[in-house]
């Protein structure tokens, strides 16, 4: 039986554009593939794998799995070591399962779509999974510096490793309290709808912030960062730089290898985005 079924699963996960977009991808593509979504906590992350036929050929993975499904993994690419966790599960033609990270990928592609080749010093609010992504990303474009404002400053620490494996110097700040120097980039990892933290006219004009969260759009974080004249990017652009990473996966096995008319499978997903 031919591998076409594909899904994201996370909880919650009725918000995710994530079927839309792919959809879109496949469409542009030529493949007949569904692509489902499968609302899914950690606890039976193992039960709902294990249970796919061999129609089935890959999962995206949004929160809280991207940690969760690292024991379950016969095999990984090696940024998902990098960085302790995978957004993307692929079967292979012998059946096993091999889990990659395309989320480092989809931070970087958002900042040098809107020109930004370096940065130095980084704010990252939340230490969650997305976060570790989100620094080895940074780290991609130069930074050295890394500021991570963490509502549990202890289970932060493995941030604090990783920065030190990326050669960035990474500070793990209890929330509530401030953070220093005048960033080149400020990074919210926080669902939307938690509160955040303020930051100076100075920060909102001047530094470019990247809200992962994208429902709802724009964020209330977003709103006064225009409202200061800054630049923001929005999530939907890296819901759709990493879903490119996975699609290439999807459809060669490797996020290195480029889709046939892959500007053109873009252009549907931001079309797909838009639509919704």
């Amino acid at each position: 039986m031919a591998r076409h079924r594909l899904a994201v699963l996370g909880s919650p996960i009725s918000h995710s554009l994530s079927p839309a977009i792919h959809r879109a991808a496949y469409a542009v593509l030529g493949l007949d593939w569904s692509y489902g979504s499968a609302d899914v906590m950690g606890e039976s992350l193992a039960v709902y794998i294990g249970s796919r036929d061999s129609s089935w050929r890959g999962l995206s993975l949004t929160m809280p799995l991207k940690r969760d499904v690292l024991p379950l993994l016969d095999s990984r690419d090696e940024l998902v070591d990098v960085v302790g966790a995978a957004n993307t599960l692929l079967w292979t033609a012998d059946g096993s399962v091999r889990g990659f990270n395309t989320d480092v990928y989809g931070v970087e592609r958002s900042f040098r779509d809107v020109g930004v080749d370096a940065l130095a010093l980084v704010h990252v609010l939340g230490a969650g999974a997305t976060a570790a992504s989100v620094i080895a990303g940074v780290a991609r474009l130069g930074a050295t510096e890394v500021q991570v404002l963490a509502r549990t400053p202890a289970k932060a620490e493995s941030l604090v490793a990783l920065g030190r494996v990326l050669g960035v110097a990474v500070t793990v700040v209890p929330w509530g309290e401030r953070l220093t120097g005048h960033p080149d980039a400020v990074i919210s990892t926080v669902p939307g709808g938690e509160s955040l933290p303020e930051f100076s006219l100075d920060v909102r004009s001047s530094a470019l912030l990247f809200d992962v969260a994208y429902d709802p759009w724009p964020s209330d974080l977003a709103r006064t960062w225009t409202d200061a004249g800054g630049a923001v990017i929005s999530g939907l652009d890296l819901l759709v730089n990493q879903a490119v990473g996975q699609i290439r996966i999807f459809v060669a096995g490797d996020p290195a290898v480029e889709l046939e008319k892959e500007r053109a499978v873009i252009g549907a997903m931001r079309a797909a985005t838009v639509a919704h």
